[in-house]
């Protein structure tokens, strides 16, 4: 038996078992939200730089910049906050915007909420150019591997976005996925080759693949920042032909938008982002697919909000990783894209799980 129903329906989603359409849960209001994440992250930075290892108390360093004389006069407080604390706090700012924007983004473009930035070649060619800087080069210094890292990050997107921006099927997110995940392949291949005859560069490369910020200098994120600024202002001018794609090819192209010349555009700007990440950190795994599915289940389907809020989230548990990082194990230090995985791995599971956060981080 069929009901009439009157007025203007609500949006829903098809395919729901039991033939009945279901309502698209509603998102949270965004600026909120949005000042929350926010003032966590303001939280976060102040944390992280009165807190580390070394012998210099967070009670010595608040006192320092608060501006007390004392506590400026100590050298060693000093190269504690300033030269140390700080710009691994800055560092971890940027990567986790970087890599937040990234993977929604990505996501967004191939329609895909498992998608993540290692799908563009970034990861695996920023890996085989640290090997042939170590190698053949003699590059040792993380400001030269920062280069390398950086070089080979957005030559191997280059690649794959030539490769995918051919034939009929030019850009579509089943091309870039094969695509960035043949070459991807090609360059593990490659730089296993290359290791296998150099231990002393598979010493250093093995510290350099585990994702650490440790040891970053402010000096490196300097030409980082124009990179990562052009990315973002990319990403947010994608972000109304994102949302038609959204709806659809079909729909997107009678909105005027080519879904092909989008993606290829997101693309860019995506190794543009990552390769700015992978740069500073290395290979950060998990962070560009958590981010994403908690700023879809606190948005709903709004892109502009979604890529806002995962630039938030992904920086406050890049800050939160990092400083436990320094404390886990002290003095000594862990990887920290070793916990973003014992931290974030529980999380995305709770999330899962969660019928109504679930759903809500699907329906991108």
């Amino acid at each position: 038996m069929s009901i009439a129903r009157t007025g203007r329906p609500g949006p829903t989603e098809a395919g729901h078992p039991g033939g009945e359409p279901r309502r698209r849960p509603p998102g949270r209001p965004v600026l909120p939200t949005a000042v929350g994440l926010l003032v966590l992250l303001l939280v976060l930075v102040l944390v992280s730089l009165l807190v580390g290892t070394g012998n210099s108390s967070a009670a010595r360093a608040w006192d320092y910049l608060l501006g007390d004389p004392s506590a400026r006069a100590d050298a060693q407080l000093r190269l504690a906050v300033v030269d140390v604390r700080l710009p691994r706090t800055l560092a971890a700012v940027l990567v986790g915007v970087c890599l937040g924007t990234a993977g929604c983004l990505l996501q967004a473009a191939t329609r895909n909420p498992l998608a993540e930035t290692g799908l563009l070649g970034v990861n695996s060619g920023a890996a085989f150019a640290v090997v042939v800087g170590l190698t053949f080069f003699g590059a040792s210094s993380p400001g030269a591997l920062l280069v390398w890292a950086l070089l080979g990050g957005m030559a191997g997107s280059a690649v794959v976005l030539l490769l995918a921006a051919s034939g009929r099927a030019a850009g579509s997110p089943l091309r870039l996925v094969l695509v960035g995940s043949a070459l991807g392949a090609t360059f593990h291949g490659l730089t296993s080759y290359v290791l296998l005859g150099t231990q002393s560069t598979f010493d250093t490369y093995r510290y350099w693949t585990i994702g650490s910020l440790a040891g970053v200098q402010a000096a490196d994120l300097g030409p980082l920042v124009p990179l990562a600024g052009l990315g973002l202002a990319t990403a947010f001018a994608c972000a109304r032909p994102l949302s038609a794609l959204g709806l659809g090819d079909d729909s997107a192209r009678s909105l005027g938008h080519h879904p092909g010349r989008v993606r290829l555009v997101v693309a860019g700007a995506v190794s543009l982002l990552a390769g700015c990440a992978v740069a500073v950190a290395g290979p950060i795994a998990f962070l560009g697919l958590l981010a994403p599915y908690v700023a879809r289940a606190l948005t709903g389907p709004r892109m502009v909000a979604q890529l806002a809020l995962s630039a938030l989230v992904a920086a406050d548990v890049m800050i939160v990783a990092d400083v436990l990082a320094r404390v886990v194990i002290r003095p000594w230090e862990t990887p920290v894209s070793v916990l973003l995985a014992f931290v974030g791995g529980p999380l995305l599971v709770w999330i899962a799980r969660s019928s109504r956060l679930s759903t809500a981080g699907a329906s991108a």
